[in-house]
């Protein structure tokens, strides 16, 4: 029997059993989240499902990739921060927050394209140039990240207010602008 090849844009399908172990069908082999990680790393499409239901667990394994990264080396989020997206689930604009996450996070990516194209256009290319240039720019990136943040903080409490404004048009949110008045004052 010959292997099938995948075709150019098909996802790759990975399959996980029982015993909670990852079968990759492209290769026939098992595979780890590691594995998984450098899928995600070299934009390759993939979905994980469960061998016997075909039920979608993609997101799952994401977010055990995430769990690992987190708990080992410098984590990217910080409790309070995570903290903060626990308090929007179940949250009326839960919805929002996700959408704003994810326009943030392609902002930045955006952003950094950019970075990376200058700086190829500056030294001709290379990787060693594109560190350099990171080392010695240390201060001016956080503090460029840092406006950028707060930047997006700004835009986000803008849009609650708005949004806490127009109390006829959203009803159904639990706005109560008396309480959160009385917070601000303290």
């Amino acid at each position: 029997m010959a292997l099938r090849t995948k075709k150019a844009g098909e996802e790759r399908l990975i399959k996980k059993y029982p015993n909670r172990r990852l079968y990759d069908t492209q290769t026939s082999a098992y595979v780890t989240l590691s594995d998984i990680k450098e899928l995600v790393m070299a934009v390759e499409p993939f979905k994980v499902v469960d061998a016997k239901t075909d039920e979608d667990l993609t997101r799952s394994i994401l977010l055990q990739i995430i769990l690992e990264e987190e708990a080992c080396g410098m984590p990217v989020f910080s409790t309070q921060m995570l903290q903060q997206v626990i308090r929007f689930y179940g949250h009326s604009m839960q919805g929002l927050m996700g959408n704003h996450l994810e326009r943030t996070m392609q902002s930045f990516m955006d952003m950094h394209q950019k970075l990376n194209d200058q700086s190829k256009t500056m030294s001709g290319g290379g990787t060693e140039a594109w560190t350099q240039m990171m080392n010695l720019q240390n201060p001016f990136m956080q503090n460029l990240m840092s406006s950028y943040m707060d930047q997006s903080k700004d835009l986000f409490l803008k849009m609650q207010e708005q949004m806490q404004g127009s109390n006829t048009l959203f009803t159904g949110f639990p706005f109560n602008p008396k309480t959160q008045n009385s917070d601000k004052s303290s």
